[in-house]
């Protein structure tokens, strides 16, 4: 399956251009999340690893 992460520093900032991106290629299964780069803590790049199974490939 392929699996793909779009990041966002700031909310002011908006993730579009990597999600069309994403949707063009065929990604199944997109996480999307806003954080900073200092931030350590990233939810939905733990929730994207956390559903991978052998065989995927992830795309960030």
């Amino acid at each position: 399956m392929l699996i793909g992460y779009a990041r966002v520093s700031t909310r002011d900032q908006k993730p579009h251009l990597q999600l069309d991106a994403l949707n063009e290629t065929g990604y199944e299964r997109i996480f999307v999340e806003t954080a900073s780069g200092a931030k350590r803590e990233r939810p939905e790049l733990q929730a994207a690893l956390d559903f991978m199974r052998a065989g995927d490939t992830l795309v960030i």
